[in-house]
């Protein structure tokens, strides 16, 4: 060997062997085989708890799969699953248990209201990331939320309570339970690129501030995609405020089916389970919605936008643009209700100053419309609908037309209570100061009835807007309605009107 050789190796030798990056916590290391069949619970912790008591560092999950109960976050630890690793909710009891929360039960369903059965949960933690091009399968979970499921089982991908400065990004969610993602009472939360593929909520934000989510990709046709929620699990009422979704697509294609890249749709609207799939505000809404911003976002094959606040919370200041949706039910749905689940003293909420603008619907499901309904003496305020454009389906007929439809007022607020309304186009009642501004309603089949009904509410101002009609039908249909302008509305003369009892137009 040459002299340059010898001192080359000599170096080398003073280096350690396989010498492993600092802060970084293999769970193979630590006992896990990865082979898809070893309980691995107990070297997932012991590689968390190594990580947390060097004062932070990434866990790591190589390529395999890694089956576990609960898995148990620290402060300052991220957990990062590598391309090919799979970790894998066990099945059967073995999950922690729920910690005891009776005093609330009430006022939210079980789900909500317990984190620790969970296949990853953490408390008042801060600093933490899940992050990685791996999955997460929780194959073992169930997707029940009544609490009446058998000790030991688990029913949440991750769960988090209390904690701050979170980060969850490029993972996959496949089979989440009853959430992939339950966040409650988590502040500076940040979500992005995400696939979530579930047959229950995809994620629900609750009681959380200062939250993005970017990016991602949520299928989910048995419930909601991504929902925005305040309920009363923290026992106190606290709102979601600060939030922006952006980039996201929602759908509500056959479970797996977005993952595997098939996108199969054999689950329709007259099954059980019609496709849900959509960005909800509610249903829990003690704390309620401040300072929301949901933009550049594509709907397919699902429900639209729920905005709901009907536990006596104020939902404000919601601003919503460049949205579209394809093959969708009821595109809209804005609802201030009386349903009044929490503590006894609260009063009725509000709904007040919302923008929507570019929002662009093809062959949006029939008999449902556009919802806007708010409660006898409690209107929806400050709502400006701009650049619309909706085509529907069609078929309503005349006798639908005339149906009167009941307000519902303290039942859960789900669109499909409503029934079929007397409107194809807009449903809008108990409202106040409205605008509706460059808005095109079409349909594919004839509809009989009229594109706008419009009750109960209090200065309205449509301003260029196009309209396709039967000849047996009017545009408006007006009850109880004061003061509203019209100007460039096809097929309606411009007029303004400052009182319509019973008028069509």
């Amino acid at each position: 060997m040459t002299r340059t050789t010898i001192l080359l190796l000599l170096c080398l030798a003073t280096i350690p062997a396989l010498a492993k990056p600092p802060g970084i916590y293999n769970i193979r290391d630590y006992g896990a085989k990865g082979d898809g069949a070893t309980l691995e619970t107990a070297a997932i912790d012991k590689a968390i708890a190594a990580a947390s008591e060097a004062g932070g560092g990434t866990v790591f999950f190589p390529a395999g799969k890694y089956l576990s109960f609960t898995v148990h976050l620290k402060s300052n630890v991220s957990l990062y699953l590598d391309q090919g690793a799979i970790l894998i909710g066990a099945e059967g009891a073995g999950y922690d248990a729920p910690e005891p929360n009776t005093a609330y039960d009430a006022y939210q369903d079980f789900g909500h209201n317990h984190w620790k059965n969970s296949l990853i949960w953490g408390e008042g933690l801060h600093d933490i990331s899940i992050l990685g091009q791996g999955m997460i399968w929780g194959r073992g979970l169930i997707r029940d939320a009544t609490g009446k499921t058998p000790p030991g089982i688990g029913n949440k991908t991750i769960a988090l309570k209390w904690c701050r400065n979170v980060t969850i990004q490029d993972i996959s969610i496949l089979k989440a339970g009853h959430f992939g993602i339950l966040a409650t009472g988590v502040d500076n939360l940040s979500i992005r690129n995400l696939k979530i593929d579930t047959d229950r909520d995809g994620m629900d934000i609750d009681c959380c501030k200062n939250v993005r989510v970017s990016d991602c990709y949520v299928n989910s046709p048995f419930d909601d995609g991504i929902c925005l929620k305040s309920s009363f699990g923290l026992g106190l009422a606290r709102s979601t405020e600060n939030v922006t979704i952006t980039g996201c697509q929602l759908s509500g294609y056959d479970v797996g089916t977005l993952l595997d890249g098939t996108f199969k749709r054999t689950i329709r609207k007259d099954h059980v389970d019609i496709p849900t799939g959509r960005i909800k505000l509610g249903t829990e809404s003690n704390g309620g919605f401040k300072n929301i911003a949901i933009s550049n976002c594509v709907f397919d094959y699902c429900h639209g936008l729920a905005l709901e606040t009907v536990d006596g919370a104020q939902l404000e200041d919601v601003a919503i643009t460049n949205i579209t949706m394809r093959d969708v039910d009821i595109p809209l749905f804005i609802r201030l209700g009386e349903r009044m689940r929490g503590p006894d003293t609260i009063a009725v909420g509000v709904c007040r100053r919302i923008a929507i603008s570019n929002l662009v619907v093809y062959n949006a499901d029939f008999p449902q419309s556009c919802i806007i309904s708010g409660d006898a003496g409690h209107p929806i305020e400050g709502l400006h609908l701009s650049d619309i454009h909706l085509h529907f389906k069609g078929g309503g007929t005349k006798e639908m037309a005339t149906r009167v439809v009941p307000g519902f007022e303290k039942d859960y607020p789900e669109p499909g209570r409503f029934g079929i309304l007397p409107s194809y186009g807009f449903f809008i009642r108990h409202a106040k100061d409205v605008h509706l501004h460059d808005i095109e309603l079409s349909y594919a089949t004839e509809d009989h009835r009229p594109p706008f009904y419009i009750e109960d509410v209090e200065g309205i101002d449509m301003h260029h807007i196009q309209v396709q009609k039967a000849t047996d039908a009017p545009c408006l249909v007006l009850k109880h309605v004061t003061d509203i302008g019209v100007e460039r509305v096809q097929h309606v003369k411009d007029v303004q009107i400052d009182r319509a009892d019973d008028r069509t137009l």
